[in-house]
């Protein structure tokens, strides 16, 4: 499992039940009258996670004083992942940080925070616009 995918999954993303599909019954004997064909279920939306909300109660239950919104060595940590320099590579590699931002630790860690959050946008976390900037 990616590093993301595990952010993802601390996060709740992913977690929504799909509807059941609805599966036509086996003929078991000719009817005198055809009965319709049930049809599939239609997938369940997809909701919107409240990323900010988890983090902030997170942040609020532990024990150390954590900033997710600037740093994402406190992201990583407020998730209970990894925070190491090679974690965070890793995880910046994954996600397609260039080259010559991956250089210097200041800027990789800077570009992974803000792209990390404009992922979980992305998949559906109500990321606020001036975290995203």
């Amino acid at each position: 499992m990616s590093i993301f995918s595990n952010i993802l999954g601390k996060l709740g993303f992913g977690g929504e039940k799909k509807a059941p599909v609805a599966k036509p019954a086996a003929p078991s004997a000719p009817a005198a009258t055809s009965a319709p064909v049930p049809q599939p279920a239609a997938p369940a939306a997809i909701s919107e996670v409240d990323v900010v909300a988890k983090l902030e109660a997170l942040s609020a239950s532990h024990a150390e004083k954590l900033n997710w919104k600037t740093s994402i060595v406190d992201l990583m940590k407020l998730l209970g992942l990894d925070s190491s320099f090679s974690e965070r590579k890793a995880l910046a590699t994954e996600l397609g940080c260039p080259a010559d931002t991956m250089g210097d630790s200041a800027q990789m860690n800077m570009w992974l925070h803000k792209t990390v959050l404009k992922k979980l946008a992305e998949n559906g976390g109500n990321i606020p616009k001036e975290l995203l900037d």
